[in-house]
């Protein structure tokens, strides 16, 4: 492009931003957005991104999608265009409040504290900066909205980054990102997210996946249609006015639904859904007239009576409501029917803190978002949190799914699913959950590790004499309750430091091994700790886990020694000839694409077995302190950890040319029969000449299960195996595991 081609491109792009504030019910402020957008042009002027195209068009971007997607008004958009002026130029935060004011100084300051994403390439600064972003939260829900907006544009644009840089980017996204929209009721965003990240992680899955929900999409127009059709007769004869829509599930759901069940494409039963969306001018008949809907579909279909969810009554905890139910379509598959009011639906497209906080200018304090944010504040009051023990913490709060329990006086009570006793004492005051010695659900008592369900009315039963022990470590689920149990213990640690002494004492004598005092100095040394009760401690606090892997080299590697005792989370075990332990391994080149090259009689990687992958897998690579490449699966849990945290540390890799023979697993379900195992023998090892490694075989009645080990190449070996064994009689699954 021209300057002058630029130019108007970049006019044009702030007009359609202007274009979508005009139209929204905001007041309309175009001035200061006029102002904001000049001010951060000329902050930016000449400053690039790495596609090309002139830096102004990311802030731009990011300010549509804060108008047009999350709901959100000038204050906002005037601290979307300014968002980078801080970090990457030479103004300030005084240079922005004295020509914005406060509240844009303050916002635009929040998201420079929490610049460069989330999780910082060193461990000690990972819960530090996610702490910045959770503190901001609490303090203004626009700063994280806001920051949600920047990372949804990066990621549709980071087709212009390097591979390592896309799976750095993409499994923070994921780790993060995307369960934090979907905890902020964000759904489109979150969708998106997921798919985005999922289209990097995986290209060929998502291309499968994509194309085979586009070529059935006349056939599922078709159905729903059919499946509709009286539904529409009787929604007119009551005077609705109403949409009903078809909405597809997101590729990375479908994915994620054929990794978990093991099942093909073709037998994800949900892969589509109707929605229909009514408006509702009176707000007290909002919940009877979904009701009244749901009678539709319920008189002219048959419905599923485990399949119904009432979100109108009891609202998600992000705010969603709506009510869920799943009926009998006219192919014979079960098809999920959401019921909203056109309010229904905007909360839950746009979010209930976009909606309702900064769109309408309403707020309620006892709303489920702001009770949310209060768990947000009792989770940054502990002082010292491991790193990785803390995100996971919080992300696991983030991720899981609600259930709902009250208390005796039938006060609301919501925790995330798996809670016990103890969490819901701790949820309440910390008092109780100090305390706490039973609990007792519908007259029957229960102990403190009994996990709640959805319904429970609970009572907790309290002693003057009880305190916390260590163990309650190990049936809290929530984040609030695992906190509060740390401070509480730390300020008695006598007992944490038996356990963890116990702790360190029973690892070695499984081990028939003693510490020599030089070797504990080295350990407290590695940890930068003064005494073994602090060692004790962090052990006994999970922040430590003993592993024996290689204990036996600690004489030999003496300066390797705290890898082979503690175990690194980014260690593995290797597979194959140990690599010579004299030699020293060249740095690996972080921006190139690395070629795997499993046929050498010493592999240029390394192997984790926690998720065994093979040629044809997508895989990352992680440089290791040795400057080793170890081989994960995208999808790895362990993997997952490293992009978010060890981004700088990953490499993007691809399978060279093999010859090596790898393992893989394989689960067999089918009616049983004379002659199965024989011909599930002869498929393998006469038809297809596959090296059998282990059989194991098992029938209850008429049901058989198998589980197979075999010797493979490639992932294209395990496809064939899996297709022949399929075609045998009586076989109904055949699938690979981990």
């Amino acid at each position: 492009m021209t300057p002058a081609q630029e130019e108007e491109l970049i006019e044009s792009e702030f007009q359609a931003l202007l274009n979508a504030y005009l139209t929204s019910n905001h007041r309309k402020k175009v001035e200061i957005i006029d102002r904001a957008y000049r001010f951060a042009k000329a902050a930016h002027k000449g400053a690039r991104r790495r596609s090309g195209e002139p830096y102004i068009l990311h802030p731009i971007a990011v300010a549509r999608i804060v108008i047009s997607e999350l709901g959100l008004g000038s204050t906002s958009i005037c601290a979307a265009l300014l968002h980078d002026v801080v970090e990457d130029t030479e103004f300030t935060k005084e240079d922005i409040e004295a020509n914005f004011g406060p509240k844009i100084a303050a916002i635009v300051e929040g998201l420079t504290k929490i610049s460069g994403g989330i999780l910082g390439n060193n461990t000690s600064l990972q819960a530090q900066n996610f702490r910045k972003l959770l503190l901001s939260m609490s303090t203004d829900i626009r700063v994280v909205l806001i920051k949600m907006a920047d990372r949804l544009h990066n990621m549709r644009t980071l087709g212009s980054m390097r591979p390592d840089k896309q799976f750095k980017i993409a499994g923070e996204t994921l780790y993060v990102y995307a369960p934090l929209a979907h905890r902020l009721g964000l759904f489109k965003i979150k969708t998106e997210l997921e798919d985005l990240a999922f289209r990097y992680e995986h290209p060929t899955k998502y291309a499968e996946i994509m194309e085979k929900v586009n070529r059935s999409e006349a056939y599922r127009h078709e159905v729903v249609e059919k499946f509709v059709a009286p539904v529409r007769k009787k929604l007119d004869a009551a005077g609705y006015k109403y949409e009903i829509k078809a909405r597809v599930k997101s590729a990375y759901s479908i994915f994620n639904k054929m990794e978990t069940k093991k099942i093909p494409f073709e037998e994800v039963y949900d892969i589509y859904a109707v929605r229909v969306i009514f408006d509702n001018d009176d707000d007290t008949k909002e919940r009877v007239r979904c009701w009244e809907i749901y009678t539709f579909f319920s008189d002219g279909h048959k419905v599923h009576p485990d399949r119904l969810r009432d979100w109108t009554s009891v609202p998600k905890a992000n705010g969603y409501r709506a009510l869920h139910l799943t009926a009998m379509g006219p192919d014979g598959k079960w098809i999920e029917v959401q019921i909203r009011s056109r309010k229904m639906d905007e909360i839950a497209e746009l979010g209930y803190a976009a909606h309702w906080k900064y769109k309408t200018g309403e707020t309620d304090e006892d709303s489920e978002l702001d009770k949310w944010m209060n768990t947000i504040k009792d989770i940054l009051a502990n002082p010292e949190p491991n790193a990785m023990d803390f995100l996971d913490t919080i992300q696991l709060n983030l991720f899981s799914s609600e259930i709902y329990v009250f208390t005796p006086n039938g006060d609301l009570r919501v925790l995330p699913t798996g809670s016990t006793i103890l969490d819901l004492a701790f949820d309440i005051h910390t008092e109780l959950g100090t305390h706490c010695i039973a609990g007792k659900i519908n007259h029957k008592l229960v102990p403190l590790n009994y996990r709640l369900d959805s319904g429970d009315q609970v009572e907790i039963i309290t002693s003057k004499q009880q305190s916390p022990k260590r163990e309650w470590l190990d049936w809290c689920h929530t984040a609030k309750a695992k906190n509060c149990l740390r401070n509480l213990l730390r300020k008695d640690p006598t007992s944490m430091i038996a356990h963890g002494r116990n702790i360190f004492e029973a690892f070695l004598a499984r081990l028939n091994m003693e510490i020599s005092d030089e070797m504990m100095r080295r350990i407290l040394k590695n940890y930068r700790l003064q005494t073994p009760d602090d060692l004790y401690l962090m052990l006994a606090s999970d922040e430590i886990s003993l592993s024996p892997e290689r204990l036996k080299n600690l004489e030999r590697k003496r300066t390797s020694m705290m890898k082979r005792l503690f175990r690194n989370p980014f260690a593995s075990k290797k597979t194959g000839p140990e690599p010579d332990e004299r030699s020293a391994h060249a740095p690996i080149d972080r921006s190139s694409l690395f070629v795997l090259h499993p046929d050498d009689t010493h592999p240029n990687y390394r192997l984790d077995n926690c998720c065994a992958p093979v040629p044809g897998d997508d895989v990352l690579g992680f440089v290791d302190d040795d400057e080793q490449v170890v081989v994960h699966k995208v999808s790895c849990p362990k993997a997952m950890m490293l992009k978010t945290g060890y981004g700088s540390r990953l490499v993007a890799t691809r399978w060279g040319s093999t010859a090596e023979m790898f393992i893989a697993r394989i689960s067999i379900e089918g009616i049983d029969r004379k002659g199965m195992l024989r011909d599930i023998t002869s498929t393998l090892t006469e038809k297809l000449n596959i090296d059998i490694r282990n059989l194991s075989i098992e029938a209850d009645n008429e049901v058989f299960k198998c589980k197979l080990t075999v010797k493979i190449d490639t992932t294209d070996t395990i496809g064939q195996i899996i297709n022949s064994l399929k075609n045998i009689n009586g076989i109904k699954t055949a699938i690979r595991i981990s």
